[in-house]
């Protein structure tokens, strides 16, 4: 099942790079959120998937047996999930802000900074 989730992971890196490779904002932004998700799912799978034994720690015992499945990444996901979608919401906004002003959301063609007549900045090293 592990294996599974790993390849699952590769996949969602795959496709987060290639989006935020884009010169579009709106598949930046959905590139960004789905490496929120792939290193969500990655942190669940390093915390073993195991759904016969409960993390409970018994009597008699002082730590988790083997077993069971960590509850440590479970909790850091939750924490992960509130803070990416407020990171989500807030890029969103932004980029909607800067379509607004802008009228376009190509990031080439986003240089109010730089004077049109000005020669274009080395694009390589």
């Amino acid at each position: 099942m592990e294996a599974l989730f790993a390849g699952l992971v590769g996949i969602f890196f795959a496709a987060a790079i290639y989006l935020m490779l884009s010169r579009h904002i709106v598949r930046v932004l959905l590139g960004i959120a789905i490496l929120g998700n792939a290193v969500n799912l990655l942190l669940f799978t390093s915390g073993r998937l195991t759904r016969e034994v409960p993390p409970i720690i018994g009597a008699g015992r002082d730590v988790l047996g083997p077993e069971a499945a960590n509850p440590l990444p479970q909790a850091l996901i939750l924490t992960a999930i509130v803070i990416s979608f407020s990171f989500f919401a807030f890029l969103l906004v932004l980029s909607y802000r800067a379509y607004q002003e802008l009228k376009t959301d190509d990031t080439d063609e986003m240089r109010l900074a730089e004077p049109e007549d000005q020669p274009l900045p080395p694009l390589g090293y």
